[in-house]
Parts: C-alpha cells; structure tokens; sequence
C-alpha cells in the first residue's frame, strides 16, 4: 500500500525504531506505560491508515517529500555537561540536533521536544539505560526533520527558516527530574532532568536563542508534557518584547479511571512524581492545594501557565487509550483487543465508551477554551502525536478541521491572524484524519 511504503521508507531514517518489538512482552503496569511512549507510535507508522478511503493503494506520494541531505541532521551531544551534572539515566550525555535558521527566521527558533513515556520504578528505569530514552549510547547519529522541524516552506509554511531544534529525551521524567532524590545504593540512576534543562538553555544561548524575536517551544507527548512543565520558565528566560509560546503535542494526559474504575494513570504518575522528585518542578500552588502527582496532570498545570498555550491533541489519542482507559491488566479476557490495536474494529458499545472519554477530555479543556490567547487543535483520530510528521502537519492530504491543517492553525494562533480553537466532531465524521492500525504485520 502506498502510505505504507512510504511511511516505511522515512522510518529508516528515523532513530527512535531501537527495540521496536519489545513493547508486545510487557505486563506490568509500570513497564506498559513506561516503556510503550513513543517508540510504539513510530513503528506504528508503518501502519498508518488514511481513513475511508476508497482506493488503498491510491497515489499518496505527491504528498509526501523525497529525503534530502538537508532534511538530516546530525546529533550533538552537551560535552560541557558532565560539569554541571546534566547527564541522561545512564550518567551519558545528553544530546540534541540543531539546523541553523536562515533569511526571515534567523533570529527565530523553535525546539520540539522528544516523547517516550517515563519510568516509575527502578526497574524499567534501568531498562530504558539500555536504550535511546535512557543513554545517548544508543541514540541515533541522524535524525529526519520533518512537520514542524522540516526546511521546506511547502512541508512547514510558518517555520521552515527558522532555527529548529530537536531535544533528545532521555531523563525518564519530562526533563523535570532533580539529583536529590537519587538513590545512594550504587544503583548508578542519574534522574538529572532539571539539569539536562538548563545545560540545554545555556548551549542554545550560546548558539544564538539569547538575540531571538521569536520562540515556540513545544514537545510531544511525554516532552508535550515538559513543554508544559517549561513553558513560563522558557519564557523568563528572555526578554519581555520577544514572542514567546509553548505547543503540546499529545501532552495533555487525563487523569481519568480505566474502564474497570482503577485510576491507573494517576497510580502512575505518582510513582514517577516520588521516584524523581517532581516536587520542584511544579506548580507550588498547586502543590499546596492537591495531592503531589496530580500536579503532574495537564489539566492542573495550564491553570498556572501565563505564556500563551496551544494544545494539539487527539480526543482519541491512542496511547492514551491503550495505557489509560484500557491498559492491558485492566482487559483479563481480552474484550478490548480488537479495538485498541484498530478503532474500525471497535463496536458500537465500545466507541460509545471512547466517545466517553473525548467528552471527558472536553470537561478538562473547558476553562481552557475561554483563554483567550490559547489555541487548540483537538482532532477524532486514532494516532498520538501529529506535528513531528509532514504527513499529518501539513500536506495535501494532513488532517483538516474547518479546511485548516494543523500547521495552519498553529500559524494563526502563534501570529495572531485569527482565534485558533478547533474541535473535531466526534469519530468518524472526518474523512481526513489518519489512524493508526497495530494489526497490520
């Protein structure tokens, strides 16, 4: 099939296709939610479904772009950070992949956040040393910029001359870890997000983001979260004239119950938020008025953010409901296992119970759609993540709510052209929009 050969053909260069299997062995909580992240969205791309559309092998490729060298760019790992202590899970450096704005955009920037689920325990932090999310050991050397890092104008009409940067996730906590509360058993776990963090300001400082007019800092799912996390303090970081937003990418997590009334995500959460020692990282405010991990919940943080938000999301984001509403320990007989590997297989009770959770995520964007300077891209489709690919940013045949690609969306509302708050109805009312399918392969 057309989309599927193509999407294979830009996985091979992309690094995050490390172990891309071990997701299927997993059974216990902390290592599902943990480990799955965003490695499992990248392979899914090779499953990608363009919905209902009548012709499988219909001619996508117009739409998509032929990989050039200036679409690779090179790892650069922080030399200068082992002084300072900002080293990955593994005490490796971190790292980070940068393309020099040029002409319009020399003096704007824009840095995207990797995704990858977080660690909870000791255990599944150890694994995750083994890989690109805990050790710059197994990062790849070159990564493809595309959607929202893409150079080309007609892939990334808004951003495509500006300085862009690609931030390697390898903390375990949304860059939002602090050294205090390593263990000091000689388990040789270094939970050093707060410092990764700042070593990263000061390099890109020193790289030109202290001359910027512009900023947009944004992140995907588990970076979605840090871009939230980081987003007033990216904003002190420069002058009050230059334009500062902040973009999640899938990052706005529901603390919502499964579908057999556990409120694993929060049990979740809260293991992560002792483990690292989230307490700095978080609002006070609301550190003071709930309890701790729900302060690493979106839905509590946007109530304390100043800087202008805009919040990208699939009201039927699958990792989302693979790991909140319907994790595997909470489907023992396996009822759900055709729907969450593939929404079309999903019956009429169970879209029922999706349509459910979109309603919920609507109630926790309620106060939300009133700001006025925030801006919201909610789509129907089955995928987690959607700027990081041309595919869905901004192509002739991207998702569109009201005729406007994401990208174009994201435009207005980053330029001030127009009130960028869209809401897709619900599924399978948008023939536009990309699902992903697991049961192919």
């Amino acid at each position: 099939m057309a989309v599927e050969n193509l999407a294979s053909n830009s996985m091979a260069n992309i690094s995050w296709l490390h172990g891309l299997l071990w997701w299927r062995n997993w059974g216990k909580r902390e290592w599902a939610i943990s480990a799955i992240g965003f490695a499992v969205f990248v392979f899914a791309l090779a499953f990608v479904s363009y919905s209902w559309n009548s012709d499988p092998d219909s001619n996508l490729s117009s739409s998509f772009h032929r990989i050039t060298a200036t679409d690779l760019v090179d790892l650069t790992l922080l030399h200068n950070a082992t002084r300072t202590g900002a080293v990955c899970l593994d005490g490796s450096l971190p790292g980070y992949h940068y393309q020099k704005g040029f002409g319009s955009g020399a003096n704007s920037w824009v840095l995207y956040i990797e995704g990858g689920g977080w660690c909870n325990t000791i255990e599944s932090c150890f694994w995750r040393r083994e890989i690109h999310l805990g050790s710059s050991k197994h990062m790849g050397h070159r990564v493809h910029f595309t959607g929202i890092l893409s150079p080309h104008q007609a892939q990334n009409p808004e951003f495509f001359n500006w300085n862009r940067v690609k931030v390697q996730y390898c903390d375990g906590a949304s860059l939002a870890g602090h050294p205090d509360n390593e263990l000091r058993n000689g388990t040789r776990l270094f939970f050093r997000g707060q410092l990764i963090w700042e070593a990263l300001m000061d390099k890109f400082f020193s790289l030109g983001l202290s001359k910027a007019k512009q900023a947009l800092l944004a992140g995907c799912s588990a970076g979605g979260l840090a871009a939230l996390i980081r987003c007033d303090e990216f904003r002190g970081l420069l002058p009050k004239n230059v334009t500062v937003k902040c973009l999640a990418d899938a990052g706005f997590f529901l603390d919502e119950k499964d579908v057999i009334e556990k409120p694993t995500m929060r049990y979740f959460f809260h293991d992560v938020f002792i483990l690292h020692g989230l307490r700095k990282s978080l609002h006070k405010d609301c550190i003071a008025r709930k309890e701790p991990a729900e302060c690493l919940f979106p839905k509590e943080i946007i109530k304390n953010i100043a800087t202008p938000v805009f919040l990208l999301h699939s009201a039927y984001d699958f990792w989302q409901i693979q790991n909140i509403l319907i994790p595997e320990g909470s489907d023992p007989y396996h009822y759900w296992q055709k729907c969450r590997l593939d929404i079309h297989n999903c019956n009429a009770t169970q879209v029922e119970i999706l349509k459910g959770y979109r309603r919920s995520l609507l109630k926790a964007l309620k106060e939300f759609q009133k700001n006025k300077e925030g801006g919201m891209f909610i789509s129907s489709c089955f995928i987690h993540c959607q700027a990081w690919m041309t595919e869905t940013w901004h192509a002739p045949t991207s998702p569109r709510i009201n005729n406007k690609t994401i990208a174009e969306s994201v435009g207005d509302w980053y330029f001030n052209r127009n009130a960028s708050k869209k809401i897709d109805c619900p599924f399978l009312c948008n023939p536009t929009c990309y699902h992903v399918n697991f049961t192919h392969g």
